[in-house]
């Protein structure tokens, strides 16, 4: 039920001794939702927040999370909600009072990357998983081991499964990676459990600068357990850009006490997969059709969602690990002949045939006439050969001009007119023998 803005400032009033409201706003409430808020701002322009179950089991779940937060406020980097006043209501259970934290909500959809903010909030989530596990115990709220959190969500699963509005591809994937116990593999480590961008608040020194931003305040810590870290991180894996996810998770790991597991991450994606079952099995529980339906709705499209996402990461639909088509003509080699076979004449004679590149000079003899026997020897074979050019692209080279038919030798003249004896006579011979 709805309660009235000046019934929740009497409550504040009651609860907190000198706190003399001045003004009260009162929080529009869902039907689904738990609890009733409102804020004060008293006489000394303190604001205040005021926070009143709705059911016993609001009560005592609030009961326990802010006896978690007595604990933890010393104990944190950042605030936490820490009552200052209760005041017991007559349908049962107490109303609870505590300062106002100042700050602004994260769009975790814009969280800027390099060691701004994100690295804070890092930071801010490594101090909490750090913290004593002790705590929690002393609270009373629930701490699961590794292999009991993931019997847990497997009977999660199963219970989603036999109400029939699950689509059997999600149940697959969930299944195969619940029962990949490498996966699996963690140390239970103190969780917030819900952590959004509306749980965290910022104070920020520029308002025009994102990274300027400092982590205040952390809230709504009914989830909170002892359970997988990733549970921490379905929201920012999901909505923060891959940069400033990875300054966060970078930064976070150099913060913890305990190096991050190896499937820390995944576990992430899956947790904000599995996350729409929690909120189908409540509206089946109730029994809200229309909730129940919506729900239904939701799971469907996330399941043609990741069916799309796994098709484009898969090797044989990639784009790019399509074999490249050849742009040129694909060249056959030629048919070789067994070697057992005989080579006949005709295959004789084009094995010794001269190449195109191997052209010999062939030298031209008297009167025009080739000597084919006479052949220039071919260069060495380690030396480029020029390639041969098609016929009709090769330029018309000049043909060798005969040469003139030689003319039989004429007798030599006398010099002088006077004859110049017979050892010019053809044939002539002197007789004496050398010895």
């Amino acid at each position: 039920m709805d309660r009235s803005p000046l019934f929740l400032a009497a409550l504040a009033s009651a609860a907190v001794p000198g706190l003399d409201p001045a003004s009260v706003e009162a929080v529009p409430g869902a039907p689904d939702h738990q609890y009733d808020l409102a804020f004060v701002q008293d006489t000394q322009h303190r604001r205040w927040v005021v926070r009143v179950p709705r059911s016993a089991a609001a009560a005592a779940e609030m009961e326990a999370t802010f006896g978690l937060l007595a604990l933890l406020s010393r104990r944190l980097p950042f605030g936490v909600p820490t009552p200052r006043g209760f005041v017991a209501l007559k349908e049962g259970g107490r109303a609870a009072v505590y300062p106002y934290l100042p700050g602004r909500s994260i769009d975790f959809g814009a969280l800027p990357s390099g060691p701004g903010l994100a690295a804070e909030l890092g930071r801010s989530i490594a101090a909490l998983h750090n913290a004593d596990h002790a705590l929690f115990e002393e609270a009373g709220l629930p701490a699961y081991d590794a292999d009991t959190y993931r019997t847990r969500r497997l009977s999660e699963l199963d219970r989603a499964a036999s109400t029939g509005h699950v689509p059997t591809g999600l149940l697959s994937r969930w299944e195969r990676a619940l029962e990949d116990v490498r996966w699996w593999r963690f140390a239970p480590t103190p969780t917030h459990g819900d952590l959004t961008g509306d749980q965290v608040l910022a104070v920020f020194a520029d308002d025009h600068d994102a990274a300027s931003g400092t982590v205040k305040a952390i809230t709504g810590w009914e989830d909170a357990k002892v359970a997988d870290p990733a549970d921490d991180f379905f929201a920012l894996v999901t909505q923060a850009p891959p940069r400033a996810f990875e300054t966060l998770m970078e930064a976070y790991a150099h913060a913890r006490s305990e190096r991050p597991d190896a499937h820390l991450v995944p576990r992430a994606r899956l947790s904000a997969e599995m996350r729409r079952l929690g909120e189908l099995m409540s509206a089946v529980a109730v029994g809200d059709r229309r909730a129940v339906e919506r729900q239904a709705s939701a799971l469907r499209r996330l399941d043609e969602r990741v069916h799309a996402e796994d098709q484009a990461e898969s090797d044989y639909t990639r784009p790019s690990m399509a074999p490249a088509r050849r742009r040129g003509p694909v060249l056959v080699p030629p048919a070789v002949a067994d070697e057992d076979e005989d080579l006949g004449d005709d295959d004789v004679e084009v094995m010794f045939a001269p190449r195109a590149q191997d052209t010999t000079e062939i030298e031209v003899g008297r009167g025009g006439e080739a000597a084919p026997e006479q052949v220039r020897e071919h260069e060495p074979l380690s030396e480029p050969q020029p390639q041969a050019e098609p016929e009709s692209a090769r330029e018309p080279q000049p043909q060798p001009e005969p040469q003139p038919e030689p003319q039989p030798e004429s007798e030599p003249e006398p010099i002088g007119g006077e004859d110049p004896g017979p050892e010019f006579e053809p044939g002539f011979s002197s007789g004496e023998t050398h010895r």
